[in-house]
């Protein structure tokens, strides 16, 4: 049985006045006019139809696609908005309440996303309007490239690409120009914008059960913003293949939606539909950017991503494509009030990446230290063995860290590491110095330095600094076993000092302090070195795994209950006594053969 969705809301019935509550708290430029809840209407605070010497430019809409549209009124956008309910077009009375709000000698723009109610509500109000001897003048939006050309009188739906619209229309007014020549420029903006959605889920609208027509492998192309179906549900693609998809649909020289060749330069945006985090958002836009300079032949001049017209919470994202001359950038880039416009995105684009600068060492570091020699000493085969072997079991190790870190922490612990490893071996088989043990180490920390983010990375880079320091000290190459030994114990007590923890915290530290301190007694006791690697190793182990029975002092895992903690081992401490097992084990079978 289908369940309404979670939501934090009071009566559903009310989610629209209590947002336009909260919108004006928020922002002090914005106004709402005393109507609640018949009257649900948007306005700059500093303009009233009595003083107002510009031309009026008013939207609205059906509510659910925040912050479309009462998030863009302010000074050089929209002057007011009207908030239907959710997914319902305003009534005529508050539109015509709007206009006489904000509507001064100079008359008012009516911009309009292409739905039948809102072209009926609003071709109403504005002959109403006319008849009280208002000067206005309506633009529709209807800048949809997902289905075919329409054939009967439904047009094309008004999506993300009205937003553009807005600023072209909004900056244009503030320029103080005529009616006529605000309507001119936004019915030309209108004309020149392409925009296609894609959708891995449907909205759940407040108070009713949530649809589940896609399923969990399915995504869809070119459904509306009120989550009605597109052109064609598919199973899901890696997002490289959708933007191609989008923009070929968009751009299609055979429905010829949008007059865009190559050669022209464009305006790009990437719109959330509600439920899209900001990072795949942005995945999205670097994808599109090269595809239409590389494979369109187009100049991308400006680059809009966020989102601007949501359909309540629904997992998707829109691409805008508008084709852009001086005149179209000049309105873009003009400042403005409107809170939920991008700030940061006027003016021409600088190179998108610069150079590293580099340490002063690594410019002057002998590059044959940084080779991998051609013939491996016997520490070195037993360096490989180690790195290896080690490498390989934290890599196959990767679901079941991650699976334990989803329990007791952030869930990404085996990604993590897999990445590190995985970095190591391809750079042991590219240039670690594998016969100067010391180096080596100092290279395997760049290497985890270089991808490993977060907590574990940082570590991990200590513990590589501080054991490289320790093996560099006595300047020799061959590294004897209590050399080793020492180099442990000073990565230990590193990791204690700057990270704050100890035995008993629940960390990877339950599995590195009894192997070094196993390994230190073994050595110092006379006992063969392989034999005190792998009972140190074995140490690791049982550390690790008595990690189920601690209360965690330290990283994530410290703000867990620990009736939630219980079962689980520190994904850290497994993680670190796996890999410190297989390099024993390594060293083991390639000294037996030596």
């Amino acid at each position: 049985m289908a369940l309404p969705p979670k939501k934090f809301i009071n009566n559903p019935n009310d989610v629209v006045i209590e947002f336009i509550e909260g919108l004006v708290e928020t922002y002090p430029g914005l106004q709402y006019l005393d109507g609640l809840p018949e009257v649900k209407v948007i306005l700059r605070s500093d303009v009233s139809a009595a003083n107002y010497d510009k031309v009026a430019v008013i939207s609205g809409g059906g509510s659910g696609h925040e912050p479309a549209q009462a998030g863009f009124v302010g000074e050089g956008m929209l002057t007011a908005a009207i908030c239907g309910d959710v997914f319902a077009s305003p009534p005529v009375d508050s539109i015509l309440a709007a206009i006489r709000a904000v509507t001064g000698p100079k008359g008012c723009l009516l911009v309009v996303t292409n739905y039948t109610g809102d072209r009926l509500n609003f071709g109403l109000a504005a002959e109403e309007a006319k008849t009280e001897g208002f000067k206005v003048e309506t633009v529709i939006v209807g800048d949809d490239c997902a289905l075919p050309p329409p054939r009967g009188i439904a047009g094309r739906r008004g999506l993300a690409g009205t937003i553009l619209v807005h600023k072209v229309a909004g900056a244009a007014a503030a320029a103080g120009l005529s009616l006529a020549e605000v309507a001119v420029e936004a019915k030309h903006a209108s004309e020149v914008v392409g925009t296609m959605g894609v959708a891995l889920s449907v909205c759940a609208l407040p108070g009713q059960a949530t649809s589940d027509r896609l399923g969990p492998e399915k995504m869809e192309l070119g459904l509306g913003v009120h989550g009605e179906p597109g052109a064609a549900v598919v199973d899901i693609q890696p997002v490289d293949v959708v933007v191609s998809h989008v923009l070929q649909q968009i751009l299609s020289p055979e429905t010829n939606y949008v007059p865009i060749t190559r050669g022209n330069s464009v305006v790009l945006m990437v719109n959330g539909l509600g439920g899209t985090p900001p990072m795949e958002l942005m995945i999205a836009a670097g994808k599109a950017v090269p595809k239409l300079q590389l494979e369109f032949g187009l100049a991308v001049d400006r680059v809009y991503t966020g989102s601007f017209m949501s359909s309540l919470d629904m997992a998707g994202f829109s691409i805008s494509i508008m084709k852009a001359d001086q005149s179209i950038l000049q309105r873009l880039d003009a400042p403005t009030k409107a809170p939920s416009w991008p700030v940061g995105t006027e003016g021409s684009r600088p190179p998108a990446k610069i150079p590293v600068p580099l340490a002063p060492f690594q410019s002057t570091k002998n590059k044959e230290s940084l080779s991998r020699p051609q013939e491996l000493s016997p520490q070195g085969r037993l360096l490989e063995a180690a790195i290896e072997t080690a490498a390989t079991v934290v890599i196959n190790l990767k679901d079941s860290l991650n699976e334990w870190d989803g329990k007791v922490g952030d869930g990404d612990c085996g990604s993590t590491m897999c990445r590190g490893a995985t970095a190591i071996l391809e750079d042991m088989r590219n240039y670690y110095p594998l016969n100067d043990a010391a180096e080596t180490v100092s290279e395997i920390g760049s290497s985890i330095r270089r991808v490993m983010g977060g907590t574990s990375g940082i570590i991990y880079s200590l513990l590589c600094k501080a054991a490289y320091a320790e093996l560099k000290a006595n300047g020799q190459t061959e590294i004897s076993p209590k050399r080793w030994s020492e180099a442990l114990k000073s990565s230990v007590l590193a990791i204690g000092k700057y990270g704050g923890a100890s035995a008993g915290y629940r960390t990877m530290l339950d599995a590195l302090i009894p192997a070094s301190k196993v390994l230190e007694e073994k050595l110092n006791a006379g006992e063969d070195s392989i034999s005190a690697f792998v009972q140190s190793a074995e140490a690791a182990t049982t550390g690790a795994e008595s990690t189920i029975q601690m209360q965690a002092q330290a990283g994530r895992s410290s703000y867990v209950s620990a009736e939630n903690l219980a079962s689980i081992p520190d994904p850290g401490a497994m993680a670190a006594a796996a890999w410190y097992s297989a390099a024993a084990r390594a060293v083991k079978e390639l000294s037996q053969g030596l």
